[in-house]
């Protein structure tokens, strides 16, 4: 019995701790997932009826078990995502040392569309320092990130925006009334921005990149 009590002990200590599964975010557009997966975890199964969004915050190796039984690999880098129909039940199961931070939307059926621009600004993307990911009828999805000091120009939001940081930064808002915020972030956090917003922001520390999943 003692020897099987030791056994059963180490069993416990060699498994990693479970993925977050649990929402951070769950509203009428959007239900957010923050997974961190350790090294030989398998993740939970992209939601069945919605289309996904998956975002990388690491780089890392990923081997993606599909719902007919395939199974493919992957390198996968910080601030890049893919785009998972529904009905693909992926499973990813992390084969790097380390583990990697994955942020899954689920793209709920809820159709929002732009609001229309009276401000003559120009819209929030493309700008400098960002890149297109891919667009299709659901998002667009970005890549951007900000140059420390240097303001970008002032511009208009007219979609809802999911947003994930890379790092931990600070930025600077200033809106067309001259209100100024600061907002400051830690890596890996995640927020659902509304949509009607025109401002220009600033990095104010040493850098940042997020992962802008806007919505259609």
């Amino acid at each position: 019995m003692f020897k099987s009590f030791v056994i059963s002990s180490l069993l416990l200590i060699a498994v990693p701790a479970a993925a977050q599964t649990a929402p951070v975010i769950d509203n009428e557009r959007v239900t957010v997932w923050d997974v961190k997966l350790p090294w030989g975890i398998t993740g939970p199964t992209t939601p069945h009826d919605l289309d996904a969004v998956i975002m990388f915050l690491d780089d890392g190796i990923v081997s993606t078990t599909h719902a007919n039984g395939k199974v493919t690999e992957a390198m996968r880098k910080a601030g890049d995502a893919i785009f998972v129909p529904a009905g693909s039940d992926l499973k990813d199961t992390v084969t790097t040392n380390g583990g990697i931070h994955e942020v899954v939307v689920a793209l709920k059926n809820h159709p929002v569309p732009p609001l229309k621009n009276t401000t003559g600004l120009p819209r929030a993307f493309p700008r400098a320092g960002s890149k297109k990911i891919f667009e299709n009828k659901r998002v667009a999805v970005w890549n951007n990130t900000w140059t420390p000091g240097v303001p970008t120009p002032m511009h208009f939001h007219d979609t809802d925006v999911v947003v994930a940081m890379l790092y931990d930064g600070t930025n600077k808002s200033v809106t067309t009334d001259n209100t100024v915020t600061t907002t400051t972030s830690k890596a890996g956090d995640i927020r659902f921005n509304k949509r009607d917003r025109a401002h220009s922001e600033e990095l104010m520390t040493e850098r940042q990149t997020g992962i802008m999943v806007e919505l259609k």
